[in-house]
């Protein structure tokens, strides 16, 4: 993978690529929007701790695919507001690899449940 970070704009906001490069040949995994959901059901009242389970739940799907959180190239999240930003970003930054995917974040007016508060999807590649 190479990291698109062009010199002619702006660099990025925080840590994250503007593009990701895949190389010819390489398989693609692309997971559903994950949310802060442990198998029990239970969900954590804390945005840090909804995105930490939101990349668990994605490292067991890429497991099956036989690839880990650093072959993610793309990440779209999406908080329910401002506040959660923080938690969410810290929580990106401990579990993606380098370099950093490219990343969206968007923030919307909720979820299907009003308790999620984080959601996370992304596509991995590996050789």
């Amino acid at each position: 993978m190479t990291p698109l970070t062009p010199a002619s704009i702006a660099a990025p906001f925080a840590r994250y690529s503007h593009g990701m490069e895949v190389p010819a040949g390489w398989r693609l995994a692309i997971c559903s929007g994950q949310l802060g959901v442990a198998a029990d059901g239970s969900v954590p009242e804390d945005a840090r701790a909804q995105a930490d389970l939101c990349f668990a739940n994605i490292a067991a799907i890429l497991t099956e695919a036989r690839m880990t959180l650093a072959d993610i190239v793309r990440v779209n999240a999406y908080v329910t507001d401002r506040a959660h930003m923080k938690g969410y970003m810290d929580s990106r930054d401990a579990h993606v690899g380098a370099p950093p995917p490219a990343s969206t974040l968007v923030i919307v007016s909720g979820f299907t449940r009003p308790e999620f508060k984080v959601e996370i999807e992304v596509i991995a590649a590996a050789p």
